[in-house]
């Protein structure tokens, strides 16, 4: 790791402290080499952090082996990669609020693809959602296209295997060390030794439920658009639907049913202006390729 990347991983296994605060540490200290001067004091005052963050963070901070880590997680293969690095996704980087830390096991020129589609959905979904999936999106891996997702159950990780053979990017809630859910441990490995996974958490980090709706964000920001093949009204696909349009990136929709709940979100995201999408061609109309 480079020097600032290095103080990046350091800040990102800190208690009390989070990206907009290191923000703020960025814009007054660009290569962070101030931070084994900060005191309390700086920390609640300068910064605004709560005494209890601060003092978690300070503990912390002059606890933390840094070479130490690094080494471990080398070992298991996994590559720590600071948002001012080269090969860090420049999709991702121009977004608004991206990670500044990302942990990364497998083939790591993915995170260059300039051809690639998120495709998220339901946990639950129909029994015609692989065929919906496979008919939207295998002419597109045959071509090249990278397709990212989050591993979730269900449409997730249909979109994957599909891609197995292609060029598939896995997006986590949780470390890479912790990987969730448990049903897709195999599918997991599969991803680690032959595509790519990846997370702004540091690898034990166990899943927690706010990090899912957390991560959304990059799973959009990866890639030039978003397909949604099934959704619920009430659903974490429909956030990142939301976080695709708030980063300026397509979202697409395939359609179902009014009979059927899966279908709801999805039919509703048509009618609020998403493109309705029968095949691969709908798609590349609105994407460069």
């Amino acid at each position: 790791m480079d020097h600032l990347t290095r103080k990046l991983f350091h800040l990102n296994h800190c208690r009390g402290i989070g990206r907009k605060t290191i923000r703020t540490l960025l814009k007054s200290d660009p290569q962070l080499d101030t931070l084994n001067r900060l005191s309390l004091k700086e920390l609640t005052g300068v910064l605004n952090m709560k005494t209890t963050d601060a003092h978690n963070f300070l503990a912390d901070y002059h606890a933390f082996d840094v070479g130490k880590t690094e080494d471990y997680y080398t070992s298991r293969s996994i590559r720590m990669i600071g948002i001012y690095e080269d090969v860090y996704p420049p999709l991702l980087r121009c977004t608004d609020d991206p990670p500044l830390m990302i942990y990364a096991a497998g083939r790591i020129e993915l995170l260059q693809a300039k051809k690639s589609l998120s495709v998220v959905g339901t946990r639950y979904p129909s029994r015609e959602a692989e065929q919906v999936i496979r008919r939207l999106t295998a002419p597109l891996i045959q071509s090249g296209w990278t397709i990212v997702s989050g591993m979730a159950a269900g449409v997730d990780g249909m979109a994957h295997r599909l891609a197995l053979n292609g060029k598939t990017i896995a997006v986590l809630g949780s470390g890479l060390l912790s990987p969730y859910p448990r049903q897709h441990l195999e599918l997991y490995r599969e991803l680690f030794k032959r595509q790519l996974v990846i997370s702004e958490y540091p690898p034990l980090s166990g899943p927690e439920r706010w990090r899912f709706p957390e991560r959304n964000r990059i799973i959009s920001g990866l890639t030039l658009g978003t397909l949604i093949i099934e959704a619920k009204e009430r659903s974490g696909s429909l956030i990142t639907a939301d976080q695709a349009l708030e980063q300026g990136r397509e979202v697409f929709a395939a359609p179902g049913s009014i009979l059927k709940a899966s279908s709801a979100g999805t039919n509703r995201l048509i009618q609020q202006g998403a493109k309705l999408v029968t095949s691969a061609d709908d798609i590349l109309e609105e994407l460069p390729e």
